[in-house]
């Protein structure tokens, strides 16, 4: 059994990042994920001109809609990260587009970066009934926060914080994002949260591998093709744990900044992601 089977095994539903609507095809995902650094590829690949990003995430995001039977999850502009309001309207406006496009919205999630704004901006649309994905997520208070906030779905980011790590020459035993990730899961399982974890930016097939049993992973094609090749026996980090305890009192925003201000890490990645994908947002309007 190759590992992609294996993870399965595992009960891990395993989603395709990736905009390549032929590779798509190829892989089969029950889900997919797309952001603006992807975006940004297909369009490049592609004859997807003269319309704005949004329109063409819409665009792209129906087209996969036709392809798989899961979620398809789609980004609100980075420039509106901060901005709870600004964030909101341009979710509605991105139902309102897969629903003249005859997509279910219920499959659509959008993607929201975890800042204070963006969490508080999620929780707000829940209640409305539409869907998010909390992406860029470093830290446990920021899934937390999410959590509390009934998000239908987070994206912590694995190799991203092992990238940091790395970066800043800071030795490490066992893999800081795989053990981060490990920590979100069995909190938010511990407290019985029904917020769907999935892991995300993965450097290698061993960062997957160790999260086998986590709800989601969403893995880029390349690594995917990896997992396939491979028949060695998975070993997973995970402990889920069946105990439910009684939850704690919800994150305050002064609590949320002051956890989030003592992790530099989380800070620095959090604000660094939102800044390339608003980087690479303008390079669409320019291909465009």
């Amino acid at each position: 059994m190759n590992q992609l089977h294996q993870l399965e095994s595992f009960g891990t539903i395993v989603v395709a990042d990736t905009g390549d609507l032929d590779l798509i095809k190829k892989i089969k995902p029950q889900d997919a994920t797309t952001n603006p650094s992807l975006i940004l590829k297909t369009i490049k690949d592609s004859n997807l001109k003269s319309k704005n990003p949004l329109e063409v995430s819409v665009s792209i995001g129906t087209e996969i809609s036709k392809i798989i039977s899961g979620y398809i999850s789609t980004e609100v502009d980075p420039l509106k990260s901060f901005d709870t309001l600004a964030t909101i309207n341009e979710a509605h406006r991105i139902i309102q587009m897969y629903r003249d496009n005859n997509v279910d919205t219920n499959r659509v999630l959008i993607k929201i970066a975890s800042t204070w704004q963006g969490i508080k901006a999620a929780e707000i649309l829940e209640k409305q009934g539409i869907k998010c994905n909390m992406t860029l997520i470093f830290s446990l208070v920021q899934a937390r926060a999410c959590a509390e906030a009934g998000v239908t779905l987070i994206s912590p980011f694995v190799g991203r914080i092992t990238d940091w790590y790395k970066e800043n020459e800071i030795e490490f035993s066992q893999d800081p994002g795989v053990n981060k990730v490990v920590e979100i899961y069995e909190y938010l399982k511990k407290y019985d949260y029904p917020t769907i974890i999935m892991g995300a930016s993965f450097r290698n097939i061993d960062q997957i591998t160790s999260l086998a049993g986590c709800d989601r992973l969403t893995i880029s094609p390349n690594l995917i093709e990896k997992l396939t090749e491979s028949s060695e026996p998975i070993q997973s980090k995970i402990n889920i744990k069946k105990s439910i305890y009684e939850r704690h009192e919800p994150i305050s925003q002064s609590q949320f900044y002051l956890e989030m201000s003592g992790d530099i890490m989380a800070t620095e990645k959090l604000n660094e992601g939102i800044h390339k994908f608003i980087q690479d947002n303008k390079k669409i309007y320019e291909l465009i």
